[in-house]
C-alpha cells in the first residue's frame, strides 16, 4: 500500500486518508474516492489530498478483518462464538452462552507478530464469559494490508479462539453451622454461591445446611443431587484431613488437593464424589468478589479437569483485591494514629 499526497486528479479509486470538509459536506477519513468527492473536494480548492492506494497483492482493511477473523474461528457454532460484519477494519469475537475462553496465547502471540497493522486482542485464557461478552476483536490498523502477511497470519492462528461451554446444568450446596453461628452467615454464602452459579446458568438442585460434624456432612454429600456438589463450612477447613474433606472421603469420593495459591481463596478443596466434581469452598465466596473458588468452579463446571499444576499456576495474578468482610485480612491494621508495621 502507498500512503501519502497525491495530486487530486490522480486521487479517484484511492482511500481518503482524512476527513476533510468540501462545503457543506464532510467526506469521511475512510472514504473510497470517486467522481463526485473528487469535484467536491476541487471546488474547495483542496488538492493535493493524502490518500491510500492500493498495491498488487493488498487487501483492504474489511476484507482483511473478515478473512482473518474466518481463519480464527472456521466454525462459528462450534467454537460459541458470534462474529460481526466488518467495520472500519475491524471484526469483533462475541460469546454465544455461557463459559470460558479457551485460546492458544502462542498462535495469538503469532498472529500478532506477522505485521503491525494485523492485530488480535482477546480475553485472559479461562476468562468467564456470559452470551454477548466480547471475547476478542481483530482490527486492521492500516487502509489495507499485503496479502501474503494476511494469509501468514490466519495460519498462524487458525481456530485459534474458542469458548468452553459450561457442561454441568445444576449443582447442589452443603452447608455446615457450627454452635452460636449467626443464621445470616449461611444465608449470606447461600446468596453469593447462588448468584456464583447463575452466571454460568447452572442452577441450584438443593441446599442442606448440617452440623458441622463430619458424619453428618457425609451424610448430607450422601444425598446432594447435581452435577457438582459445593461445601461451605461454618468453621473454615484448616488441614487436609479437617472435617469437611474427611466428609468427602467417608462418602465414597476422593480429595485431589487443598490449598491454593490465590489470596482470596487458600484454603479451598476440590476432589470428586459418585463421578461429579466436589469443591469445598473457602469463607470468602460468601462474598461476590471475585476469589479463587471462582477460577476452579468455572473451570470444573465447564468440563475441564483442574490438576495441581493448573492451580500452582493461578499464583501469578492470583493476589486478587481484598475482601472487606475477611476475618484475617493480609495486612495488620494499625493502631489510630500509627502508621503501619
Amino acid at each position: 500500500m502507498r500512503f501519502g499526497p497525491v495530486a487530486l486528479a490522480a486521487a479517484e479509486g484511492a482511500v481518503l486518508a482524512h476527513s476533510a470538509v468540501a462545503g457543506a459536506r464532510r467526506i469521511a477519513k475512510g472514504t473510497v474516492l470517486g467522481a463526485a468527492e473528487i469535484a467536491a473536494l476541487a471546488a474547495v480548492g483542496q488538492d493535493p489530498v493524502t490518500v491510500a492506494v492500493l498495491e498488487p497483492g493488498d487487501v483492504w482493511e474489511d476484507e482483511a478483518a473478515a478473512r482473518l477473523a474466518a481463519a480464527l474461528v472456521p466454525d462459528p457454532g462450534a467454537a460459541g462464538l458470534a462474529v460481526t460484519a466488518a467495520h472500519t477494519g475491524r471484526v469483533n469475537l462475541k460469546a454465544m452462552g455461557p463459559g470460558i475462553v479457551e485460546l492458544d496465547p502462542e498462535a495469538v502471540l503469532a498472529l500478532n507478530m506477522v505485521d503491525p497493522a494485523i492485530t488480535l486482542a482477546t480475553l485472559q485464557p479461562w476468562q468467564r464469559v456470559t452470551a454477548g461478552t466480547l471475547v476478542g476483536t481483530v482490527k486492521i490498523i492500516a487502509y489495507a494490508v499485503p496479502g501474503a502477511a494476511l494469509e501468514a497470519a490466519g495460519r498462524a492462528a487458525r481456530a485459534a479462539v474458542r469458548i468452553r461451554p459450561v457442561s454441568v446444568a445444576d449443582a447442589s450446596l452443603v452447608l455446615t453451622a457450627v454452635p452460636g453461628q449467626d443464621p445470616k452467615l449461611n444465608a449470606k454464602g447461600r446468596a453469593a454461591v447462588t448468584a456464583r452459579l447463575a452466571a454460568l446458568g447452572i442452577g441450584l438442585a438443593s441446599v442442606e445446611e448440617v452440623a458441622h460434624d463430619g458424619a453428618a456432612i457425609a451424610a448430607a454429600l450422601g444425598r446432594a443431587p447435581g452435577g457438582m456438589v459445593l461445601i461451605l463450612t461454618g468453621s473454615a477447613t484448616s488441614d487436609l484431613r479437617d472435617d469437611a474433606p474427611e466428609a468427602v472421603r467417608q462418602a465414597g469420593g476422593t480429595v485431589a488437593r487443598f490449598g491454593m495459591p490465590v489470596d482470596p481463596g487458600n484454603l479451598l478443596f476440590h476432589g470428586r464424589l459418585g463421578g461429579r466434581p466436589v469443591i469445598g469452598l473457602p469463607g470468602c465466596a460468601r462474598s461476590p468478589a471475585l476469589n479463587g473458588a471462582d477460577w476452579v468452579i468455572e473451570r470444573l463446571a465447564c468440563g475441564l479437569e483442574v490438576s495441581d499444576r493448573d492451580i500452582a499456576a493461578m499464583g501469578v495474578g492470583g493476589l486478587l483485591k481484598e475482601i472487606p468482610i475477611r476475618p484475617q485480612p493480609r495486612e495488620r491494621r494499625a493502631p489510630r494514629g500509627r502508621a503501619a508495621e
